[in-house]
């Protein structure tokens, strides 16, 4: 069993940054493939960005260039880093842990974009 718990949403006004945190607990986060989604009222959850276990990335087109995500194995915490913020990227983010057939989910932060 992993339990995640995401930190670090709020709002914040275009262009401006933000930091989310995974932090998890129960087992070494080391052995698993590590993501970031997020959903909007009335959509459907959506990838944005994801770390394998050995360290690749990847993000979705609509925040490649601007997301950030990494791990530290040591302090069983995943990272998004999150610049150039736009209104669009509102949303609920959650955390999102993978090995094999077990799947874990935080229970999200809220992401707000707005002037």
């Amino acid at each position: 069993q992993v339990q995640l718990v995401e930190s670090g949403g709020g709002s914040v006004q275009p262009g401006g940054s933000l930091r989310l945190t995974c932090a998890a607990s129960g087992s070494a986060l080391s052995i698993y493939a590590m993501a970031w989604y997020r959903q909007t009222p009335g959509k459907q959850r959506e990838l944005v960005a994801s770390i394998s276990t050995g360290g690749r990335s990847n993000y979705s087109d609509s925040v490649k260039g601007r997301f950030a995500i990494s791990r530290d194995n040591a302090k069983n915490t995943v990272y998004l880093y999150m610049h150039n913020l736009k209104p669009e990227d509102t949303a609920v983010y959650y955390c999102h842990a993978q090995r094999e057939i077990f799947v874990y989910w935080g229970r999200g932060t809220q992401v707000t974009v707005s002037s």
